[in-house]
């Protein structure tokens, strides 16, 4: 029996039980891991089609191949079925489907629902009272917009404590970035116009209504002589100027729209995808959906569109670089979800095509960016080994690094590159379980590796996979115990190499150690930046690791972290100072004043809240 028969066999034994009914199959393999997920109006005839033709493109025949088992799901309508697919897609991210690489969601401006509404960030579902302006590209856009309007509109972004309080005016107050709710300076009704006009200007992009009342209001407090109030809306007609030429008007005069543009070359694919609300560019955001490299750009499309807006709110407005095969379909299925009308459109002349261009252009650059990033490392990665005379080819590489401070709360972290870059989802920290390893930065190496490669043997496919070079920040003897750890667990063919700062621990003297030697590089060596580069990013992510098991830790009970603390010392700190966080901003004269807190001590609690 030749390999695509095999699946095709699995599939003929099926198809007399599976019923006439739209929904979803999954096609898995000997080990239950699922290779394919599909969808289909119609299952038996989706799937006859799989038997029945005998061209089938080299996918698909890898795919059949592999195949042992088939799993159906039936539901209501089309519609579910389509939603259900990029769901069990985004879940299990099989092999033989063309997968977005998306994991988060994007930030948002929001305005809650109070007597004196707060303006704020926000990312994830939406479930508090309010309204959601968005999305856009990236928290530093939203971020920047929201200090913006704040000095445009004034509205507040104190806690609501502050505002029920009603007794103390906020530092914004001052600063003339709020109206001062928090102080009883404004009333509800004046507060509700300055929430009205920003909500016209976020929802509708009536920037040139609100400059005119501005001006209006600026020449008015001039010929009162009122020449403070004057430079007040002078400042806000600036910032909305600002704003204006940050959130640039788009001359398609797309109200609420994304643009989606598709770029592939070499096998690789970008998606570029600009978001227009209030007839604003919001800002856009690249993508590379994992894919077949013969898969046709219009197929990458089609399925980048389901999965993008599984978990997203649709704009009415789609317009993409190609058409696409289900374009009636999504258009029905996301009108459904979203409860109003959404149109999938391509763009052929005019203002839109402009549009469209310019995302298409930003696609291909970000794409051959990606593409020269990838031969960039594929030659550093393929340098290392050289240099340490490793034989195995190196695509994945862990990293690993150590942070406490006087062996209190102690973390291992690990971080992953790869051809692509860094794996972000692939990064791992360790709260030390074994207290005699505290103070012991070989024992917490071994805890670490012992770890995270002995669930990787116990869970197979389930965990994370093997990387073909281990990385250790240390020196001979981090090495050594690296080395030997990795041994006892059987997984003596993964190379190790340990990087440690040279004497004075000044970067670019480095020493490696790898299998008995000690290696050196030239100081503009790229190898030697690249190494770096990956040391330094561990560090990086050990150390917000630590900081936060140890901010989680001062919360719950902050002086007892911090050894030779005793009870009537920590008295004494928090009757002077009145609270953890007062003594955590205090300086160090401030600390040693306390009484019984001599020098010593005075700058182990300060190195505790500052290293």
């Amino acid at each position: 029996m030749s390999s695509p028969d095999i699946g095709k066999e699995v599939i003929k034994k099926e198809l007399a039980l599976i019923p006439k009914l739209p929904g979803v199959y999954k096609m898995l393999n000997s080990k239950n891991e699922i290779l394919y997920v599909g969808k289909a109006k119609n299952l038996p005839n989706r799937l006859k089609s799989y038997v029945s033709e005998k061209n089938h493109i080299i996918r698909t025949e890898r795919m059949l191949s592999q195949t042992q088992k088939l799993e159906i799901t039936t539901t209501s309508n089309e519609s579910e079925a389509l939603l259900l697919e990029a769901n069990l897609i985004k879940k299990h991210k099989p092999k033989f489907n063309i997968l977005l690489k998306d994991d988060k969601s994007f930030p948002y401006i929001f305005i809650s629902d109070h007597e004196f509404p707060r303006i704020e960030r926000h990312r994830g579902a939406k479930n508090k009272p309010g309204k959601y302006y968005g999305p856009f590209a990236s928290s530093l856009a939203v971020n920047s917009a929201i200090k913006t309007l704040q000095r445009i509109f004034w509205l507040r972004s104190c806690t609501d404590k502050q505002v029920e309080a009603g007794n103390k005016t906020c530092f914004n107050y001052f600063l003339k970035r709020c109206a001062g709710p928090c102080g009883g300076k404004i009333s509800k009704e004046d507060y509700a116009r300055l929430v009205e006009s920003a909500d016209e200007f976020l929802s509708k992009g009536k920037s040139r209504k609100i400059q005119q009342t501005l001006s209006s209001q600026m020449e008015y407090a001039s010929e009162e002589l009122d020449f403070e109030k004057a430079a007040i809306v002078r400042d806000k007609i600036k910032s909305l100027n600002i704003i204006q030429s940050s959130l640039t008007i788009n001359e398609a005069n797309l109200t609420e729209a994304d643009v989606i543009a598709g770029y592939k070359e070499s096998g690789k694919t970008c998606i570029q995808v600009f978001f227009y609300r209030s007839k604003q560019n919001w800002g856009n955001q690249a993508f590379f959906p994992k894919h077949d490299p013969d898969e046709n750009l219009s197929e990458i499309l089609n399925s980048f569109v389901s999965q993008f807006y599984e978990n997203k709110t649709v704009p009415k407005l789609i317009i993409l670089s190609e058409e696409i095969r289900e374009k009636k379909l999504i258009e029905k299925t996301l009108s459904k979800k979203e409860k109003k009308q959404i149109l999938i459109s391509s763009a052929k002349k005019g203002s839109r095509l402009k549009v469209l261009n310019l995302a298409i252009k930003n696609a291909k650059n970000s794409l051959n960016r990606k593409l020269y990033e990838s031969q960039n490392n594929r030659e550093l990665l393929d340098e290392i080994a050289k240099k340490f005379k490793i034989d195995n080819n190196i695509s994945l590489i862990e990293v690993y690094d150590n942070s406490h401070i006087q062996g209190t709360n102690s973390v291992g972290a690990l971080i992953t590159y790869g051809e692509e870059g860094f794996i972000k989802k692939r990064y791992r920290k360790f709260n030390i379980k074994n207290e005699n390893f505290n103070q012991d930065d070989y024992g917490m190496i071994r805890e670490v590796l012992g770890r995270r490669f002995k669930r990787a043997i116990q869970e197979k496919g389930n965990y994370l996979s093997f990387p073909d070079l281990v990385l250790i920040d240390g020196g001979k003897g981090q090495y050594s115990s690296a080395r030997t750890s990795m041994n006892e667990i059987g997984l003596n063919e993964i190379p190790v190499i340990a990087i440690a700062k040279g004497k004075f621990r000044n970067s670019g003297n480095e020493s490696f150690f790898h299998n008995g030697k000690e290696f050196k590089f030239q100081k503009n060596d790229p190898t030697l930046f690249f190494l770096q580069r990956l040391r330094d990013e561990a560090h990086r992510f050990a150390i917000s690791a630590h900081r936060a098991k140890r901010k989680k830790g001062i919360s719950r009970s902050t002086l007892d972290q911090i050894v030779g603390i005793g009870s009537v010392r920590k008295r004494a700190l928090l009757n002077h100072f009145g609270s953890a966080k007062a003594i955590e901003s205090a300086s160090l004269d401030e600390i040693q004043s306390v009484d019984g807190v001599e020098e010593k001590v005075a700058k182990k609690i300060y190195n505790f809240f500052h290293e």
